[in-house]
């Protein structure tokens, strides 16, 4: 999608890649039948990280779990060097449990009487440096700078004690846990079955010494902690590509932080009018550029981006560029607005291109073109009949997530019914899957599509939004499956390098690839 690669775009412009067939490849936290999930284990947070070697989720209770990818590590030296020797895995990747740690804790602001839950919002990787992890993580209010690093364990040696007779680090194994009263020596020595002085007492005295085993484990520590920087609750967290800085966004201001400093930051969008009555849209995503660092964008309730410079001035609130697009005459209703909003926006890797996500539509924006998007993909659109149910029930304020592929020939989103859709978003292509989040992913799909045309799964490769007719039947998908709105699929991620997606249902993770 990018100029640099003239040849595969030219390429990709002739013939349109062959949709892919997915498959599935591991489930963590699988739920069995029945089982009720517990709030605090609902997954709120998914990234890979640059490489795809590693894999952070977040959660309700605030914990961050991470995975590692070991199908590479099986075959000896890093995934680079294995793509350098043109070595191809024919296994597919394969993620195991590397550890976890509670990143936030439940509070209460007792200025607001607001209490301020623990759910992890964000998470997004920083560079890595000298075999650590770094990783920022989110809740409302309060961002922390984690690192995660492999510490050998130190244990206690040369013990005057019998190993024998000792547990945990050296403590003697006595009746002294006891709180029944016993007659003590001096210097607090106690006369025990398990431990005596042998006769002629002991020759010398040896000091322990602490001795560094080949075995390691995993620490979690929290390097800084960013908060009160924001009167509104932290929608989004972005990592700057010169590796100093990051921005975190909440519903009327975007601040700019440099890793190092956690008592100072920079407001440098705020869009808090003087009267809260004036009050027309929000902030609800905001991203970085993913190779510019003087550049962002960020979208608004409204359905908006801007893309700014920072380079213009320091309070940006005049943006360089904005895409919108026009409504069509006619087709504004009560809920326009709502299903307008924007909940999640995701830069192309070649930073080109712009994918947003609203109630009814994913749509793929290029940076230098603002009069439309060059191409609409319709999710919900069978839902529109419905919408006021969905308002009824609150589940038309859901935000869904989407993601890009690493060559962005492809874009993902989640829907209802724990189901995701992958569409291709390069030039002629009709690709347009939907699967469902379990270990037959496949087995929502229609096989022989009688009417293509009723597929909701088609897409509008136009700058105008195209409305796609849905099922006519109330409460039944595109496939001909009835939707449940308490299953959702709201968070999703796509490997930076590979057509590998881990999505989560609910508490559990699922992964796939193609």
């Amino acid at each position: 999608m990018n100029g640099g690669d003239e040849g595969a775009e030219s390429a990709a412009q002739a013939s349109p890649p062959q949709p892919l067939e997915w498959k599935f490849s591991q489930v963590f936290g699988e739920r069995t039948a029945g089982e009720e999930v517990q709030e605090v284990d609902i997954i709120s947070a998914i990234e890979f990280d640059k490489t795809g070697d590693h894999l952070a989720t977040g959660d309700r209770g605030g914990r961050v779990v991470l995975f590692e990818r070991t199908d590479t590590k099986d075959h000896g030296g890093s995934r680079r060097d294995l793509e350098r020797m043109d070595y191809s895995t024919s296994r597919h990747p394969e993620f195991r449990y590397k550890t976890e740690f509670q990143s936030h804790e439940p509070e209460f602001d007792y200025l607001k009487s607001l209490e301020i839950e623990e759910k992890i919002n964000k998470i997004r990787w920083c560079q890595t440096a000298n075999g650590a992890l770094f990783l920022l993580s989110t809740n409302d209010k309060t961002i922390k700078f984690w690192k995660v690093q492999e510490k050998k364990v130190k244990k206690i040696a040369d013990m005057n004690v019998d190993p024998s007779k000792a547990v945990g680090n050296g403590n003697v194994a006595s009746s002294s846990n006891n709180v029944s009263p016993k007659p003590y020596l001096a210097n607090g020595g106690s006369p025990s079955k398990e431990f005596s002085f042998p006769p002629g007492g002991i020759p010398s005295l040896r000091l322990p010494t602490v001795v560094t085993s080949n075995e390691t484990s995993l620490v979690a520590r929290c390097r800084r902690v960013y908060a009160h920087a924001h009167d509104y609750h932290i929608n989004s967290i972005s990592n700057n590509s010169d590796g100093e800085t990051f921005i975190s966004a909440d519903d009327l201001r975007i601040n700019l932080w440099n890793l190092e400093i956690s008592n100072q930051s920079f407001n440098i969008v705020d869009v808090k009018p003087a009267n809260m009555e004036d009050l027309t849209e929000v902030i609800t995503s905001a991203e970085f550029h993913p190779t510019h660092c003087n550049m962002l964008a960020y979208s608004s309730s409204k359905g908006s981006i801007r893309l700014i410079d920072l380079r213009q001035s320091a309070l940006c609130d005049s943006h360089a560029i904005l895409f919108e697009e026009q409504e069509a005459p006619g087709s504004r209703s009560f809920f326009t607005e709502i299903i307008a909003s924007i909940s999640d926006i995701k830069f192309a890797k070649d930073g080109r291109h712009i994918l947003s996500r609203d109630y009814m539509t994913l749509k793929l924006w290029d940076i230098n073109m603002d009069s439309g998007p060059v191409a609409t993909f319709q999710v919900h659109e069978y839902l529109r009949p419905k919408l006021c149910d969905l308002y009824e029930n609150d589940s038309i304020f859901d935000k869904f997530e989407c993601c890009l592929s690493g060559d962005g020939l492809r874009v993902a989103t989640g829907s209802y019914s724990n189901l995701f859709r992958v569409f291709g978003c390069a030039p002629g292509s009709t690709e347009a899957t939907t699967l469902e989040a379990s270990k037959n992913p496949m087995r929502r799909q229609v096989q022989t599509p009688s009417r293509p045309s009723r597929s909701l799964s088609s897409i509008t490769r136009v700058v105008r939004r195209e409305s796609v007719a849905g099922s006519d039947v109330p409460g039944v998908d595109t496939n001909g499956n009835s939707f449940d709105f308490t299953t959702k699929l709201l968070h999703l991620a796509w490997h930076p390098t590979e057509n590998s997606i881990a999505c989560a249902a609910a508490n559990s993770l699922y992964m796939y690839y193609a």
